[in-house]
């Protein structure tokens, strides 16, 4: 406990230094790319719209459990998966792209995922912002809820921030991980009900209502799709926020736990 609260200070204190390195990050994603941050949204943008013609009204025609077109009910879904997968994914091989700064001993590597993750946040504000947009083309007008987001965003975030503890420490030794973590998040899309409604499943089996929920970023979708469709708060789901939240703790402190005992062979490895 010690070591958590001693690395919370220090993650205080050199706030300045991720926020700065979190932006030159960002930016080197694009360095000699002759269409530079347009690829950011290339790829996630036609995802959706392969899944809305798929899924929408000139495909098998998936009907959402809500009132809205089936595109209104897919963004806040796959918005927050696009960015935990792409945290998850950067957060992983993160020791091995900053190596020069794990070999020197004066760095806190600690802070090296919560780089790739502010990284990650900002360009999932861009898409956030994106989100906004379409509801507006599509005449919904902003809810209170709306702000929610933001909550749903950090918890996102600090899921995505304790998996990825664990695995950019295995990954030093282990370069497998990457390509686990990667097959992991592809498998993983389709256990959480983000291009689907889970009532597909759960009518005819109503004990696979708490398979789904068992999943942590069950809760994230259903916060996202609370805040921008139905306008319900997060403590309307008190049970699925207490679950989320210690589920959350739990992987932090043994992601936490592991990083610190690999972490005086990683320089050696490296």
């Amino acid at each position: 406990m010690k070591y958590v609260l001693s690395l919370a200070r220090e993650i205080v204190k050199k706030r300045k230094l991720i926020i700065d390195l979190g932006k030159a990050d960002f930016r080197k994603r694009f360095v000699g790319s002759y269409f530079g941050i347009v690829w950011m949204f290339v790829q996630p943008i036609v995802t959706v719209l392969i899944y809305f013609l798929i899924f929408g009204p000139y495909g098998f025609r998936s009907e959402p459990p809500v009132p809205a077109p089936y595109v209104l009910w897919l963004v806040p879904g796959i918005v927050p998966w696009f960015f935990f997968s792409e945290a998850l994914n950067t957060g992983t091989g993160c020791l091995q792209e900053y190596s020069y700064l794990v070999k020197k001993v004066v760095f806190q590597v600690e802070i090296l995922p919560l780089i790739k993750l502010f990284s990650c946040i900002m360009v999932h504000g861009f898409f956030v912002f994106i989100m906004f947009g379409l509801y507006a083309c599509y005449g919904r007008l902003p809810l209170v809820t709306w702000i929610q987001v933001i909550y749903y965003s950090f918890a996102a975030s600090m899921l995505a921030l304790a998996i990825s503890y664990l695995t950019c420490s295995i990954h030093v030794f282990f370069k497998d991980m990457a390509q686990i973590v990667g097959i992991c998040l592809q498998f993983g899309m389709w256990m959480v009900p983000i291009m689907y409604d889970e009532g597909m499943f759960t009518d005819k089996v109503p004990a696979l209502a708490m398979v789904f929920k068992l999943n942590p970023f069950y809760y994230i979708v259903a916060g996202y799709r609370d805040s921008m469709l139905t306008g319900n708060w997060f403590w309307e789901r008190p049970t699925l926020t207490l679950y989320f939240w210690g589920v959350t703790l739990v992987l932090m402190l043994a992601g936490l736990k592991v990083f610190k005992r690999l972490r005086p062979h990683f320089s050696d490895v490296l």
